[in-house]
């Protein structure tokens, strides 16, 4: 077996430029890369008929987040909860997770404030423009 490596996670937006002034201002990400992908083998390729895509790539640290807004553009849906079957959330590690939530600004959609877990792990989560969840955490606070 070939040896993998993760690459990205992508999350589908419908204003690009929106979500990526909302990642590169709440976590101080830089743009490695910003493209566009047309053609009949990206259609085949994502099973979308004619489609096209804009595409942002910001730098999370350990993971590249891939930010892609499609033409023609999907269905909306109602933001998922974290116990929805099949809801997806980005979970992004920091230093202080308190001190991460009183630099946010009060836009920002968060679903509580900071909270210590049983396992020694403190979490906050907030939802991006579009209503993808994010979890801020440091799984290491309870030894800090």
């Amino acid at each position: 077996m070939a040896d993998l490596t993760a690459h990205h996670v992508g999350i589908t937006v419908a204003d690009l430029d929106a979500a990526t002034e909302f990642y590169q201002s709440v976590f101080d990400c830089d743009r490695l890369a910003e493209f566009s992908v047309d053609g009949d083998a990206f259609a085949t390729g994502v099973d979308i008929e004619n489609a096209s895509a804009e595409f942002v790539h910001l730098d999370l640290g350990s993971v590249r987040l891939e930010l892609v807004a499609y033409d023609p553009a999907g269905d909306d849906r109602s933001p998922a909860a974290l116990n929805d079957a099949g809801a997806t959330h980005l979970g992004v590690e920091v230093d202080d997770v308190d001190d991460f939530y009183d630099s946010l600004p009060a836009s920002v959609e968060t679903l509580s404030p900071p909270q210590t877990t049983a396992t020694g792990t403190k979490i906050c989560f907030l939802r991006d423009p579009a209503g993808t969840l994010i979890e801020v955490l440091n799984p290491n606070a309870d030894s800090s």
